[in-house]
């Protein structure tokens, strides 16, 4: 019972920042809605093994991705601020206020991969999973890593429709969520 206390309070500020996108089933941030409640079924379950036996070879690998996870982070981060122009505003009711760029960012991270923050999610979700990784767990983890797989999809269909074809060319040197792999 604790633990459904503990998933309905993380869910809570989830569901309130993606209400707008909730009544938007075609667009990222729906998708990105259902990823994070897996990602919260993950942590809900594994939180008690966060530090247990933690040299162990899946701590290990936890821990790797979970701070690759705050890297790409951090990096996609600074590197959408640096961009923001000022005076410069993107209506889109659908989008968080980070995401409302005007701007293609194309550095840093953004040379490698298209969606820095969804493979943040991604290496998150694998970070959450090898702190105990079940079986019965391991169709979660696969189902949030498709549906950020999907939302970083609707988010390019986006991104064309704003950026047109400078985005489509940034599309072919990029990777959409692993450097030189995905």
């Amino acid at each position: 019972m604790d633990k459904v206390i503990f998933f309905i309070a993380l869910s809570l500020p989830v569901i309130f920042f993606s209400k707008q996108s909730l009544f938007e089933p075609q667009s990222h941030g729906f998708t990105r809605f259902f990823s994070w409640e897996c990602i919260i079924v993950l942590f809900v379950i594994n939180y008690t093994k966060w530090f247990a036996d933690p040299f162990s070879g899946k701590q290990i690998v936890s821990w790797l991705s979970l701070f690759i996870s705050l890297w790409f982070l951090i990096e996609s981060v600074v590197r959408l601020r640096r961009a923001r122009k000022p005076g410069v505003v993107r209506v889109d009711e659908k989008l968080f206020k980070f995401e409302k760029t005007t701007e293609l960012v194309t550095s840093g991270i953004y040379r490698f991969i298209r969606h820095p923050m969804y493979s943040s999610l991604l290496f998150l979700t694998w970070g959450i999973w090898f702190k105990q990784p079940l079986w019965y767990t391991l169709p979660v983890a696969l189902l949030a890593s498709w549906l950020l797989w999907l939302t970083a999809w609707r988010d390019e269909k986006e991104c064309q429709a704003f950026f047109g074809e400078r985005y489509c060319s940034y599309m072919k040197g990029t990777k959409r969520l692993i450097p030189f792999i995905l």
